[in-house]
């Protein structure tokens, strides 16, 4: 070797230092921190290179309700071809005064909740989410075609703000990646309904909502209720995530189920579905605040 060349006695002190720093060097280059390798039985992972180009798998929240009792909820969610990663019993029990969720699918396998969906530029959310069934029962239809929804008690919201608050935190899921199944599947589903309290979740930090001011600016001194040209909204929601509704400036049935779908989330005192400032309004705040 070349270091051999020159004797220790008349060795310069200068390539005595660097015949120490490439000896480390060559050390270091041919050796991993043990701290680095995993042990997995019949091979060994080095992780000591993690790449730049990767974000977490969970990307989406979505909330549902079962429209069944306790049992059923149960029964169908473990042992039929839909499932979920949590269930939120109608009145959770407590121990030691906490909450107790259901917990029927660990959260790095995917669950059976979303089905054909869509959002934001994703589809098959099953993949890249977290989906959470809360026992309700939705709405009930009477012989007059009034529908009557049926509320959440505060000892689901408060097991329910918990839970989603730490699923969030966990994964870094955004505000405006927090959907209920009826954002993501407008033409088919309604869970978790009108009387889902959205706006006091986002209060506490889940979900997204329009900031007043915002949406007074949009609505630019109209009335709520007044008529809104359809084209706008359309490009509005499809801004905002609604990837499949029309954009033809038709009130045709897939515009009115996604704009009710919206409106259950963001303006529920009127979900008909009807092209309105208000909701216009909302629709520009929102992608003001999350889509810029």
């Amino acid at each position: 070797m070349i270091f051999n060349s020159v004797s220790s006695t008349t060795r310069p002190h200068g390539l005595k230092l660097l015949t120490v720093g490439l000896l480390a060097l060559i050390v270091a280059g041919c050796s991993t921190p043990r701290s680095t390798l995993v042990d997995r039985g019949d091979y060994i992972v080095d992780t000591t290179h993690p790449a730049k180009g990767q974000n977490e798998r969970v990307r989406f929240l979505i909330l549902h309700y079962t429209a069944l009792n306790d049992a059923r909820s149960l029964e169908v969610l473990t042992q039929g071809q839909v499932s979920a990663h949590y269930l939120v019993a109608k009145n959770p029990p407590l121990r030691d005064k906490k909450p107790v969720v259901m917990q029927l699918v660990p959260e790095d396998m995917r669950a059976w909740h979303a089905g054909v969906s869509n959002w934001n530029g994703r589809v098959n959310l099953n993949d890249s989410s977290v989906g959470i069934e809360i026992v309700n029962l939705g709405f009930t239809d009477n012989m007059l075609g009034v529908r009557t929804w049926y509320p959440y008690n505060e000892t689901q919201i408060t097991a329910l703000a918990a839970l989603t608050k730490d699923i969030i935190k966990r994964n870094n899921i955004t505000p405006d990646n927090v959907l209920a199944h009826c954002d993501i599947a407008p033409l088919r589903k309604q869970d978790p309904g009108k009387l889902f309290p959205w706006k006091r979740f986002a209060e506490m930090g889940v979900g997204a909502w329009p900031d007043d001011a915002t949406v007074n600016k949009y609505l630019a001194g109209r009335q709520p209720s007044a008529p809104t040209d359809v084209l706008t909204l359309q490009r509005a929601l499809h801004q905002y995530g609604y990837d499949k509704i029309p954009q033809n400036g038709e009130l045709d049935k897939e515009t009115r189920l996604t704009i009710s779908a919206f409106q259950m989330h963001f303006r529920p005192s009127n979900i008909e579905g009807n092209a309105d400032a208000q909701t216009e309004a909302i629709a520009k705040a929102l992608v003001e605040k999350y889509r810029t």
